[in-house]
C-alpha cells in the first residue's frame, strides 16, 4: 500500500506536532509555511505545557526528554495582586512538580522544527486556500494531496472551505511589551520565577518570566480594540507605582493584541480530504489551553492516520474526539476570560483560581 499524501498548512505548534508524530509512524508529510524562515519573526512569550495534553503530545513525538531539558518547572510559580500592589495569592510549585512547566514558545517551536526530516517544511509557501484535496498557493499554482490539514491559526485560509464562521472580537485586548531583568531588577523581582497578575475592574497588568533574563508584560483591558497606547496606560493611573513600573520601565515597543475567538462548540460537516486543528479549528482565549490543545490535536490526528489506512475514516475518528474536547475547553476559556476581566476586578480572578485549585 502507498502512504497517503498529507499536507499541513502552517508551521505552528499544532502543525509541527502533527508532522513529527506522522514521521515517528513512518508516514511522509509536507508542511507549507508562508514565513520565509524559522526566525523571520518573534514567537512571543512563554507557555505552560500540561501533563495531560501538551506533554502527552511531546511524548508521542518522542521529544519529552528534550523538552524537559529546556523547560522551567520553577516557572509554575503564580502571584496575584490587587491594583494597590498587595499580594493576595501565591503558588509555589512543589519540588519535583513538572505538571505544567514553562517553556518559551520559540524554544518549543525550534525543538519541533529540528526534529523533522530535511525538506519536510517548505518555507515561503503562502497558501491562498484549499479546494477539494488541493492546496492553492498564492502564486496561482496548486498541488493535490489525499488530506489537507489547516493548522494555520486564527485567520486560517483553509477554514473557509469547511466553515463560514470567522473569529469575533472578545471585547478584551492585550498591549504587549517587555524588558530585560538586568536593566530593571526591581520590577523583575516582583514577577518572581513565573507569572504575576494584578487585577482591577475590567483591566489587568500581566507579567511572565521568559528565558534569557527577559520579562514579557501585558496591559490588558475590556473595551474597544486598538486604543492608543497612551489611553491604555492611563487606565492604570492611581495603581501602585510598583505595578505601573512594569509598563513604564519597559524597553520594547508596545504592540496591540486584541483577542479573537471562534464560537464555543465550533464544528463543521465532515468533508473528505480536509480538516482543521488548533486555532484554525477552535480559537479560544489564552488561558493556558490553546497551545496544549493544538499539539494534542496534531498528535491524535497523526495516531488516527497511522492506525487507519482509510484516510477519511481516520479523520472522522479524529474529529469525533476533537470536537467535544474543544467545546469543553473553549467554554472553560470563555468563562475564565469573563471572570478575569469583570467589574469585580481581583475578586473574580481569585474566585477563578480558587475553583481551579479546588
Amino acid at each position: 500500500m502507498t502512504s497517503p499524501r498529507i499536507a499541513v498548512v502552517g508551521a505552528g505548534l499544532g502543525g509541527l506536532t502533527l508532522a513529527r508524530v506522522l514521521q515517528v509512524h513512518g508516514l511522509p508529510v509536507t508542511v507549507f509555511e508562508r514565513e520565509p524562515s524559522p526566525d523571520s519573526r518573534s514567537q512571543g512569550g512563554t507557555l505552560d505545557m500540561h501533563a495531560g495534553s501538551g506533554q502527552t503530545a511531546l511524548a508521542k513525538a518522542g521529544l519529552l526528554d528534550e523538552f524537559r531539558a529546556l523547560a522551567r518547572p520553577e516557572g509554575q510559580e503564580k502571584r496575584i495582586l490587587d491594583e494597590d500592589g498587595t499580594l493576595l495569592h501565591h503558588e509555589q510549585p512543589a519540588d519535583g512538580d513538572e505538571s505544567m512547566p514553562e517553556i518559551d514558545r520559540g524554544q518549543l517551536r525550534g525543538l519541533l522544527i529540528g526534529s523533522l526530516a530535511d525538506g519536510a517544511i517548505r518555507w515561503g509557501h503562502g497558501v491562498e486556500g484549499a479546494a477539494g484535496r488541493s492546496v492553492l498557493f498564492r502564486d496561482g499554482s496548486s498541488e493535490e494531496f489525499d488530506l489537507v490539514v489547516g493548522a494555520d491559526g486564527a485567520w486560517s485560509r483553509v477554514r473557509p472551505g469547511l466553515s463560514e464562521v470567522t473569529p469575533a472580537y472578545t471585547g478584551v485586548s492585550f498591549v504587549e511589551t517587555g524588558f530585560e531583568e538586568a536593566r530593571h531588577p526591581e520590577p523583575a523581582r516582583m514577577v518572581g520565577n513565573g507569572t504575576m497578575s494584578a487585577y482591577g475592574p475590567n483591566r489587568a497588568v500581566l507579567a511572565q518570566r521568559n528565558s534569557n533574563g527577559r520579562i514579557r508584560v501585558y496591559a490588558a483591558y475590556r473595551g474597544p480594540q486598538d486604543q492608543p497606547v497612551s489611553e491604555v496606560l492611563s487606565m492604570f493611573d492611581g495603581w501602585a507605582e510598583s505595578v505601573r513600573a512594569l509598563l513604564l520601565e519597559a524597553d520594547e515597543p508596545f504592540e496591540s493584541r486584541p483577542l479573537f475567538t471562534l464560537p464555543v462548540g465550533h464544528s463543521w460537516p465532515h468533508t473528505p480530504g480536509r480538516t482543521l486543528l488548533g486555532d484554525a479549528a477552535h480559537l479560544m482565549p489564552p488561558l493556558g489551553v490553546g497551545a496544549n490543545l493544538a499539539m494534542l490535536d496534531g498528535a491524535d490526528l497523526a495516531d488516527a492516520l497511522a492506525a487507519e489506512p482509510d484516510v477519511d475514516a481516520a479523520v472522522r475518528a479524529y474529529e469525533s474526539v476533537m470536537f467535544p474536547r474543544a467545546a469543553r475547553l473553549a467554554r472553560f476559556a470563555a468563562d475564565g476570560l469573563d471572570a478575569l476581566f469583570s467589574p469585580e476586578g481581583v475578586k473574580g480572578a481569585l474566585r477563578l483560581f480558587s475553583e481551579l485549585t479546588g
